[in-house]
């Protein structure tokens, strides 16, 4: 191969095999260089060991959650409820629901197995996002049966405390709130009568 080298004001055309060597030499160094640069940058774009525990199922033992105790555990950055429900509780989720805006959890905010009276996968367990679908707020406990600050109609439950949105014990929300749906219920299974896992199902890894 013959290159043109600039020598002042002319061109010489010079055919040098060193040359052709020297040039090989460099382009192979250069594609070296980029191969080296390309690797770090893909490696970059790949979900850290980290990233990836944080979207991670989580694993809780509720063998000691008492029942009327809840318990929350962060589950994608979101901290997840669960309530053990008493005989009272879940009686007062059909006295509720006449003042409810989707008793029958019709809006698709829990997994299909989800989708009952107590929105659950054990009657008296309640595992659900504990964010008010609002604004994203966390809701406070508000279980006191006519509590004077909710109206001696309050049957027990939650109360955002930003805007005022409530929520029965299967985070289902009251009409004429701002909350516009029920809290969701995240994907989740039990392994055994006392341990759950949060962020997958049957169905899905989420």
């Amino acid at each position: 191969m013959s290159e043109c080298i600039c020598q002042g004001p002319s061109f010489t055309t010079v055919d040098s095999p060193a040359r052709r060597q020297w040039l090989m030499a460099t382009v192979g160094v250069g594609g070296a260089l980029t191969v080296t640069a390309i690797v770090p940058f893909v490696t970059s774009l790949m979900p850290s060991e980290r990233a990836k525990a944080a979207g991670a199922p989580v694993e809780v033992d509720i063998g000691k959650l008492a029942p009327g105790n809840m318990m929350i555990v962060e589950w994608r950055g979101k901290p997840v409820w669960i309530l053990n429900r008493t005989p009272e509780m879940l009686a007062a989720l059909k006295k509720a629901e006449p003042m409810l805006v989707d008793p029958a959890s019709e809006e698709n905010q829990q997994p299909a197995y989800a989708a009952n009276e107590t929105r659950s996968r054990q009657p008296e367990i309640l595992v659900a996002v504990g964010i008010c679908t609002h604004l994203g707020c966390s809701p406070s406990p508000a279980f006191t049966p006519g509590d004077p600050a909710l109206g001696a109609d309050w049957p027990g439950g939650f109360l955002c405390p930003c805007h005022g949105s409530t929520f029965d014990f299967a985070g289902r929300v009251f009409k004429n709130k701002p909350a516009p749906t029920n809290l969701e219920v995240p994907p989740h299974q039990y392994l055994t009568d006392t341990r759950l896992i949060i962020g997958a199902d049957e169905q899905n890894q989420a």
